[in-house]
């Protein structure tokens, strides 16, 4: 038997709206995360979601709400309902809306980036993806890779805080029991939730200069040194030198004596 209540995240839309329970109340009874249920009643979680009343719909009775009410640390207990024994959760993947799909990708990304510590059996399940999936968004050869910006599954609705919380926590334990657990420093280069979606996108390179990055110009520097690598090997040291024709030319003018007289002529002039 179940001990959370069908259409979980419609139920604590409405005892946020028509309770006073604490938020870990809330969480504790519909299987969220206290964030996932302070997200709901400011409005940023579970948007135009409708709440679905848990006493009119048979699971929970009045007297068990008003000793929640009283008590802040009593724990909320689904109404017992004998048609549900012997019931046992269906094994398979997780099933992903139609809508939702094209959010994987990023969703999985986020997970590689944020969580390497999770392994790609922890990450299939949370987001309902196939191995080959995730293996080609890690190697960097999923064919839309420089498209894809990072996005918690989340907040993208595609599985619980408390969910992706306990994978961190079992992947975390059995890292440190294999000698591999994490370094402060890897530790430190995680971000928060919040953090990350406030993070600004990553330069993409267009996909029509993919394979192009390997190439780049010259420096103008370079250039430079070569110019200057180029030296003047002529013999400077007569000055007259420069003004005296290659022997070839004296010889043509020679053998042209009608230009010899016109210059001649002109200088007598």
């Amino acid at each position: 038997m179940s001990d959370k209540p069908i259409m979980a995240k419609a139920t604590a839309v409405w005892l946020c709206d028509n309770t006073t329970l604490t938020f870990q109340q809330i969480a504790d009874f519909c299987g969220l995360h206290p964030l996932e249920v302070q997200g709901i009643a400011d409005g940023d979680v579970a948007t135009g979601v409708k709440g679905f009343d848990p006493i009119s719909n048979n699971q929970l009775t009045q007297e068990e709400l008003d000793r929640a009410e009283a008590n802040p640390l009593h724990k909320l207990k689904l109404k017992f309902n004998a048609a549900a024994q012997g019931e046992e959760k269906r094994r398979g993947p997780r099933y992903t809306p139609l809508s939702k799909r094209q959010d994987r990708p990023a969703s999985i990304y986020w997970l590689v980036k944020f969580h390497p510590e999770l392994e790609d059996s922890q990450i299939s399940k949370l987001v309902g993806t196939t191995k080959p999936t995730i293996a080609a968004i890690r190697d960097r050869t999923h064919w839309n890779i420089n498209n894809l910006d990072p996005i918690d599954p989340v907040a993208l609705g595609l599985c619980k805080q408390s969910e992706l919380d306990a994978a961190v926590q079992k992947a975390n334990a059995k890292r440190a029991r294999e000698g591999t657990a994490m370094t402060d420093d890897e530790r430190r280069k995680l971000v928060s939730t919040e953090s990350s979606l406030g993070m600004a996108p990553e330069p993409k390179m267009p996909s029509s200069m993919a394979g192009l990055e390997t190439f780049s110009l010259s420096d103008s520097s370079d250039v430079v040194e070569e110019e200057e690598e180029v030296e003047d090997k002529r013999d400077i040291r007569d000055a007259e030198s420069f003004f005296n024709l290659p022997a070839d030319v004296d010889a043509t003018n020679d053998d042209d004596g009608e230009d010899d007289d016109d210059t001649d002529m002109r200088k007598r002039r």
